[in-house]
């Protein structure tokens, strides 16, 4: 039978519950349980691929072409497992589920109720992704934030889960937000205290509570916690803020929480082995150098839209034992002044998007990394912005363009697959997910994988027109990676650069801390 972990949070968003449940994961993982992760996400909608990246940060998209939360991300880069469509459920996949059973008839008259049928779905999606993933543990985040009222379900889902389960195969950690008040020198536990009240009206009471704080927490907060939300004094776990995000499943460890967790879960506490996590955790906090890389981007004020190129920065440079600074420079800022704003950058990396906005001000950074002989990396839209740069400024096609922005471009270099122009409906129709690329040798990306076959995921819904393959090769543009099954270029290169790549795929979505991607490694490495 599988036991079951669920993390809710308290006090206010974005405290790092995905984090905080990753990190328990990477840690039972280390006892050598097998362990599968779910996220439970509050809103309507089906998934996030149609939201806005500044409402909700990055899509994360599995192997198997699910959109998904970025936490998923999370997930897999610290517990180094892969995820799929099973593993993150929002309110809109509940309620469509239970609507369809209505039509056919499945509740046989009865009246459809939150209770016992929403709550019912949700419990049936938890022991599915045990069944599925063959799971020993099965770790649940809850999204949102106690109180919410679009929350609820969820809560007494897992209320009731308990009850059917048993306390012996079940636990509910809470992370919640100790503020320090420097007027007064002290930590505040009231906001902890409100937020486990509320639990506990639903009928939850957390066995472990996770304080993050800005300073250690003190034995007296430590004891009013313990006293005015029911727990044990040993089951408030301190989360102090760190400065790398993998130092938490180590600072986790001090604490003592996965022996802890294995107690009540009646599990054989088993050997850890977090030797290779603590040498990379070490690797990268301890840097020789730094590298300057700027990002021109359109989403930058919300750097959770790039959270998997934020990581995969980190365990480039931890590779080089270097620290990645990053430049975040808003594409329509490059486009006024692309010598005055990109001076200075050792690498430029143009990221994935959608939409006519700040377009041109990538074209122009990529103009600028072409010109200038910088190191360059494109992604998804980058690669896109990259293959019109080329035409118009090389190729002399002088309104070449993406059918994207410009219908009547006379040189669609950039257009929608005929299969794409049949779509009316925008959720989960793009091409999405892992594909194979074959790689030419004598090629930066293949003296980057060492490998002619490699599998990396897409989230796109346009391609480059093999109408103009020939065109731009002739003029010096290296075709270095095709999807063979179709003839798509999946990767471009330019032949008289030090190191220019760009990727109609997302290798960002495959970096691991201790299995960089092979592009971002090298990357890295040429703008050294």
């Amino acid at each position: 039978m599988a036991k079951y972990i669920f993390v809710t949070g308290g006090v206010l968003s974005s405290l790092g519950k995905g984090i905080a449940s990753a990190s328990i994961g990477t840690l039972l993982k280390s006892r050598g349980l097998k362990i599968s992760m779910l996220k439970l996400d509050p809103y309507l909608n089906v998934d996030p691929g149609t939201m806005n990246p500044y409402q909700h940060g990055e899509v994360f998209v599995t192997r198997d072409g699910t959109e998904t939360d970025l936490d998923l991300g999370h997930y897999e880069r610290f517990v180094g497992i892969q995820l799929s469509y099973y593993n993150n459920v929002t309110t809109g996949q509940i309620y469509s589920s239970v609507i369809e059973k209505e039509r056919r008839g499945d509740y046989l008259g009865g009246t459809v109720q939150v209770i016992p049928h929403i709550t019912s779905e949700i419990q049936e999606r938890i022991k599915i992704v045990a069944r599925r993933d063959r799971a020993e543990v099965v770790i649940t985040e809850i999204g949102g934030t106690v109180g919410d009222i679009e929350s609820l379900p969820f809560l007494e889902a897992i209320r009731q889960f308990r009850l059917k389960k048993g306390r012996e195969n079940t636990i509910f950690i809470h992370l919640t937000l100790l503020p320090y008040i420097s007027s007064s020198g002290e930590l505040k536990t009231k906001p902890t205290q409100h937020s486990v009240g509320r639990l506990r009206e639903i009928g939850i009471q957390p066995d472990f509570i996770l304080c993050r704080t800005h300073i250690p927490l003190t034995l007296e907060a430590r004891n009013k916690i313990s006293l005015f939300c029911n727990i044990e004094k040993q089951d408030v776990i301190q989360a102090i803020d760190v400065e790398n995000i993998y130092e938490v499943p180590i600072r986790f460890e001090k604490e003592g929480l996965a022996d802890k967790i294995l107690k009540k879960l009646d599990l054989s506490v088993r050997r850890r082995n977090l030797s290779e996590w603590s040498k990379w955790v070490k690797r990268a906090n301890s840097p020789g150098g730094e590298v300057n890389i700027t990002v021109v981007g359109k989403y930058v004020t919300m750097k959770d839209a790039y959270k998997s190129i934020n990581e995969a920065f980190a365990h480039a440079g931890a590779a080089h034992r270097v620290r990645v600074k990053q430049r975040w420079l808003e594409a329509e800022e490059v486009e006024k002044d692309p010598e005055n704003s990109l001076a200075g950058s050792q690498g430029i990396l143009v990221p994935g998007g959608f939409g006519l906005r700040g377009m041109e001000g990538k074209i122009r950074a990529i103009q600028y990394a072409r010109e200038h002989k910088i190191p360059f990396l494109g992604i998804c839209l980058g690669m896109q912005c990259a293959i019109i740069e080329f035409a118009r400024n090389v190729a002399g096609l002088k309104r070449a363009n993406s059918t994207e922005f410009d219908s009547h471009t006379p040189y669609p270099v950039i257009n929608l697959l005929a299969s794409q122009r049949k779509v009316k409906r925008k959720g989960g129709t793009m091409r999405l997910g892992e594909y194979p690329c074959t790689l030419q040798e004598n090629t930066f990306s293949f003296e980057a994988y060492q490998k002619e076959i490699v599998f990396e995921r897409h989230r796109h819904r346009y391609e480059i027109n093999n109408a103009f393959r020939e065109t731009l090769t002739n003029c010096g543009l290296r075709i270095a990676g095709v999807y063979p099954k179709e003839d798509l270029v999946e990767i471009i290169e330019l032949k008289d650069h030090p190191w220019y790549v760009a990727t109609q795929f997302h290798p960002e979505f495959t970096s691991r801390p201790n299995f960089p991607s092979p592009l971002f490694r090298d990357f890295i490495k040429a703008a050294l």
